[in-house]
């Protein structure tokens, strides 16, 4: 069903390209041919290089950081009412408006690129994390407790195990906003990476590269999202192996 999905999206694409639907609307196959020759000429290659850098580093600290945060306001009432708020507010609001900010506090280098991805990718990553700790059943915490299991041992083989499901959901989510806020970092800071390849080629009307170079990052993050759901069914959820 996912390759039917696929190709009714990728034939739609080439149906409304070819009956030429608007000229800054190149069909599926010149897109394709424009992707290939950028792979080929390594500015693809490049441009990604560029690009993970800022991209990596954020998701690393979004996700080391709003995991262990997350649980540990699951775990502490106090510890919630501190934090929460702050993360609920950050998930409702229009983050990628704080960019300009961003860059008026940190300039235009690396930093700002890195908090871009943070405050895209960890709000979702942590109120994921809270919400999953603190609906572990309490039947099941009671039943470690009834059997003198430690706090330790009743957060590490009950609750973690219980939680991790919805904390895998928050990480696959946090790590597609992290994408997004990588490359709007790229567009509204420093043009450099897929950023510049998307600035460029649109500012010189060739858009079948410009659709090209967001094609490519749209598949590198369907990969590393389906990459994330693979560590989970093998690491953390065996009862979901194919």
């Amino acid at each position: 069903m996912r390759l039917v999905s696929f190709a009714v999206v990728l034939g739609a694409w080439e149906f409304a390209g070819s009956i030429g639907l608007s000229a800054a609307f190149p069909s599926f196959s010149e897109t394709f041919v424009a992707l290939w020759g950028m792979a080929a000429d390594g500015s693809l290659f490049k441009a990604f290089g560029r690009t993970l850098e800022p991209l990596l580093m954020g998701l690393f600290i979004s996700v080391a950081f709003g995991v262990g945060l997350g649980v540990w306001m699951g775990l502490k009432e106090s510890a919630e009412w501190l934090f929460a708020p702050v993360f609920i507010v950050a998930q409702a609001a229009p983050l990628a408006a704080l960019i300009p900010v961003l860059t008026f506090a940190y300039g235009i280098g690396l930093t700002a690129k890195v908090l871009t991805v943070c405050i895209m990718a960890m709000p979702v990553i942590v109120i994921n994390a809270l919400g999953a700790v603190r609906n572990t059943p309490a039947s099941l915490i009671e039943m470690g407790k009834s059997f003198l299991g430690t706090r330790r041992q009743v957060i590490w083989n009950i609750v973690l195990p219980a939680a991790s499901p919805m904390i895998f959901v928050g990480l696959r989510l946090g790590c597609a906003s992290g994408f997004i806020g990588v490359i709007l970092a790229e567009l509204l800071i420093t043009p450099t990476g897929i950023g510049d390849l998307i600035s460029y080629n649109q500012s010189v009307a060739e858009y079948p590269s410009m659709y090209a170079a967001i094609l490519s990052i749209i598949i590198a993050s369907v990969l590393f999202i389906e990459g994330i759901e693979f560590v989970e069914k093998t690491l953390f959820r065996p009862e979901k192996r194919i």
